[in-house]
């Protein structure tokens, strides 16, 4: 089957709902941690499941390159490959490819994305086609639309050429997708622009996906700027289809978008902040690094039920990153993942009690960076 989602309620335009998949039913608003490489990094399953972790993420680009998509169809998909018993998304590769663009006018074309492998150099080329088809083979639960994302800040002019040709995109992919199991998403984009935000909405609405993405954020904009956009976003998209905003990690930032109706978010922060010895906490995140924290024998956050938590202390967390000890950045990033997921169950109780402005009110006043 593919995913189903199901609107529960709402509280203003905070919704509660519930999607559908193969391997389950998951409540939303909903995080869902990020594993590039066919990982969470430092991660195991396991782990993943004891921090609550419905949906994660794969890197289509990442997969593409190394091992390569047929051997990961081999292997019998990717929930095999990984050992992953819960739903994945994985994104269309477009993001990555667009870094690696040098020239944005030359090398993004009508046929594609033309670009250099990171790994050694060759030249590749992406087009919609091949993006769906690799997602095809890795056999995810959900699949992206290949998009263009553009930087920030871009002329009208560009925005419109980038959107028409992005509406191109869509249809191409959604064409050639033939994976009976896997939702196909399309991606809203337009920038800064509302009536290219409208626009864009309206067409790729017309082309019925199993579920829509706002792309095109946390790009360099302001954050007033960002939530124009997600608002800009979101307006035309249909009640009963998920709306996911990519990319979007921050605690403030979930909260912000929830109250504007989005279902499912992602991003590496969590992680990435962890390998650095950061850590979220109601108050704003801690740098570990710091040496106050060196004989503080108490829990990274107290009340947290992560097992970094439970079993270790911030000085002895703050002797493994200093020292460059594994162990560090993976109990933060266990936190950090557990803290987002966390939030998110939070968030959902709120609605259902008709709350949720007032539980976001309380955490931003507690929340100091």
């Amino acid at each position: 089957m593919k995913i189903e989602y199901k609107l529960i309620k709402n509280d203003n335009k905070a919704r509660l709902g519930k999607i559908k998949t193969n391997y389950g039913e998951y409540d939303t608003p909903m995080f869902m941690p990020v594993g590039t490489r066919a990982t969470v990094k430092s991660l195991s399953p396991d782990e993943l499941y004891e921090v609550g972790s419905g949906i994660v993420l794969a890197n289509t680009y990442h997969l593409w390159l190394r091992p390569g998509e047929d051997t990961i169809k081999k292997a019998g998909g990717l929930h095999k490959f990984m050992n992953y018993k819960r739903p994945i998304l994985t994104d269309s590769g477009g993001f990555q490819v667009f870094s690696l663009a040098k020239n944005k006018e030359k090398d993004i074309t009508e046929e594609g994305v033309h670009f250099k492998s990171h790994l050694d150099g060759s030249n590749l080329l992406l087009t919609p086609e091949k993006s769906i088809e690799i997602q095809n083979k890795l056999d995810s639960d959900i699949a992206m639309s290949f998009d263009e994302c553009p930087p920030y800040p871009v002329s009208y002019e560009y925005m419109k050429k980038s959107v028409d040709r992005t509406l191109r995109w869509a249809k191409r992919g959604k064409d050639v997708h033939n994976n009976p199991n896997q939702a196909l998403f399309g991606i809203v984009q337009g920038g800064e622009f509302r009536d290219l935000r409208e626009y864009s909405c309206k067409k790729t609405v017309e082309m019925d996906f199993d579920g829509y993405s706002i792309g095109g954020t946390s790009v360099g904009e302001s954050k007033e700027v960002m939530y124009k956009m997600i608002d800009d976003g979101i307006r035309y998209l249909p009640v009963d289809k998920v709306r996911y905003l990519m990319g979007v990690g921050d605690p403030i930032d979930i909260l912000e978008a929830v109250e504007r109706g989005v279902d499912i978010f992602d991003c590496v922060l969590p992680t990435r902040i962890a390998r650095h010895g950061q850590a979220f906490t109601r108050s704003g995140k801690i740098n570990l690094n710091n040496a106050r924290f060196k004989e503080d024998f108490t829990p990274v956050e107290e009340g947290c039920d992560c097992y970094a938590c439970r079993n270790f202390t911030k000085g002895y967390i703050r002797h493994l990153i200093t020292t460059k000890e594994t162990l560090g950045g993976r109990l933060l990033s266990i936190h950090n993942i557990r803290f987002l997921i966390r939030l998110t169950e939070e968030i959902r109780e709120a609605i259902r009690e008709d709350r949720f402005l007032e539980y976001k009110n309380e955490f931003i006043e507690k929340y100091k960076n």
